[in-house]
């Protein structure tokens, strides 16, 4: 085979490879509509728990395992003990009183207030209040 002929196969194959990913990347975007980015909150889609409920804003299957989540708990209780998991969190605090947990160490804040928790240290949030404490959590799920 030829210089000339090799180097229009190569270019070829390069503009075939170039409209597959621009044909893939087209249709990833397209899953994402203004219907299906705004999520507004709505009590009875939330999960109810046995100390509140949760409201899932984000669920890992729509965007690369990143959630986002908002957590409802009564006065002076907590969802679960303190855990671990590979995954690191991020929680910020809407309304009410948290304990925070990390590492053998807590931390009393009220609303406005962000905790950081890193992967796979030992981590918890309770309710220190007498009124529902409200907030966020944001984290990504590793692949399974």
């Amino acid at each position: 085979m030829q210089s000339s002929q090799i180097i229009k196969v190569l270019i070829l194959i390069l503009l075939m490879q170039q409209s597959l990913i621009a044909q893939e990347t087209k249709s990833e975007n397209q899953k994402y509509t203004i219907e299906n980015c705004v999520n507004h909150f709505e009590l009875e889609k939330a999960k109810k728990t046995n100390v509140g409920y949760q409201y899932w804003f984000i669920d890992k299957n729509f965007i690369d395992g990143n959630t986002l989540k908002m957590s409802i708990v009564d006065p002076h209780k907590s969802t679960h003990p303190p855990h671990k998991h590979v995954e690191e969190e991020f929680f910020f605090i809407l309304e009410g009183t948290a304990t925070f947990y990390l590492d053998g160490k807590t931390v009393t804040a009220g609303s406005y207030t962000s905790f950081y928790c890193p992967s796979n240290a030992e981590h918890g949030i309770s309710n220190a209040g007498d009124t529902q404490l409200k907030y966020l959590v944001m984290k990504k799920y590793t692949k399974e």
